[in-house]
């Protein structure tokens, strides 16, 4: 069995880019039935280019399920707390603490 590990595969990308080069990787997987270690924070492109998903915590899993399952019912406390973590439509940042000072 081949595999390939890639890391943020998206990013750095303008939007066409990233799609581009997930629909590449989705194109190789589908001709070779090669599998993909992919380390991202991107969770679209964790459900676009994976079918299994394996969250970790400290170094040790957490949870590990089909992708679906893991992103829409999380059964683990912190891939909930992780999915929790995801800005929402509407998401409005506030800043905490003094503001940062910018330079001169």
């Amino acid at each position: 069995m081949w595999f390939v590990a890639a890391s943020d595969v998206s990013a750095c990308l303008c939007g066409e880019a990233g799609r581009a080069r997930l629909n590449l990787l989705a194109d190789i997987r589908d001709e070779t039935g090669i599998s993909y270690i992919l380390i991202s924070h991107d969770l679209a492109v964790v459900r676009q280019v994976t079918d299994q998903a394996i969250v970790l915590r400290r170094g040790r899993v957490a949870e590990r399920s089909p992708t679906p399952r893991v992103l829409d019912d999380p059964q683990h406390d912190y891939t909930r707390l992780l999915r929790a973590c995801v800005p929402r439509p509407g998401w409005k940042p506030r800043r905490r603490g003094a503001a940062v000072p910018r330079p001169g």
